[in-house]
């Protein structure tokens, strides 16, 4: 791993804090860089967003492309984070995977835009290429383990190896959360839909009628 790399995730475990400022400056970045793409986007686009001075930036950030790449560290989080299900019965699979694919939805559809910039700025920058593929390959292997435990105790009969059912199960969730993106009123049918067609796949019987 780059050293710069190696700086990023430091920096970002020691400013992983409640700091109001910093949280704006995150949230604010985010919506600068979905709005103007990386590029054209500029600090002074960030703080004026956030309504935190340039000096307040410089307390919490070194650069621009620092805090894209902390963004970047907080989706990839958010997708692994998707993975846990605290408060759910981790024996009960279909809670689970109702639990699951619900988060991994709202995760993509509210990160959308910057997924898509991570995506274009992976192709010719190797460390946010690094980042990206986490991003991407993580949560699926994440799943495939998970599907394998649950198969080798008899919870589960997947109509395909674990690794191809956790890329299926990414695939439509993607494509479901992009429709969301722009449609944020179907959400709930995209959650349902998906963990009937992610139970089928898994071979776990349908999901719970309400």
């Amino acid at each position: 791993m780059a050293r710069t790399h190696k700086a990023w995730a430091v920096r970002t475990a020691r400013d992983r804090t409640d700091a109001p400022a910093r949280a704006r400056l995150l949230d604010a970045a985010e919506a600068v860089f979905a709005r103007l793409g990386l590029g054209p986007a500029t600090v002074a686009d960030i703080t004026t967003e956030a309504e935190v001075s340039r000096a307040g930036f410089y307390v919490y950030f070194a650069s621009k492309e620092e805090i894209f790449r902390v963004l970047a560290v907080r989706v990839r989080d958010a997708f692994l984070a998707a993975q846990e299900v605290p408060g759910v019965d981790t024996d009960d699979t279909h809670a689970v995977a109702e639990a699951s694919v619900a988060a991994f939805i709202a995760a993509y559809a509210r990160h959308h835009a910057l997924l898509g910039l991570l995506e274009q700025q992976a192709r010719t920058d190797p460390d946010v290429r690094e980042l990206w593929d986490e991003i991407s390959e993580r949560p699926v292997h994440r799943h495939a383990r998970y599907v394998r435990r649950l198969t080798d105790r008899g919870g589960a009969a997947p109509v395909a190896e674990p690794l191809a059912v956790a890329r299926a199960v990414g695939g439509m969730c993607v494509v479901f959360a992009r429709r969301v993106g722009a449609r944020p009123e179907t959400y709930d049918d995209a959650v349902r839909d998906v963990t009937a067609m992610y139970l089928h796949l898994l071979g776990a019987g349908p999901a719970r009628q309400e």
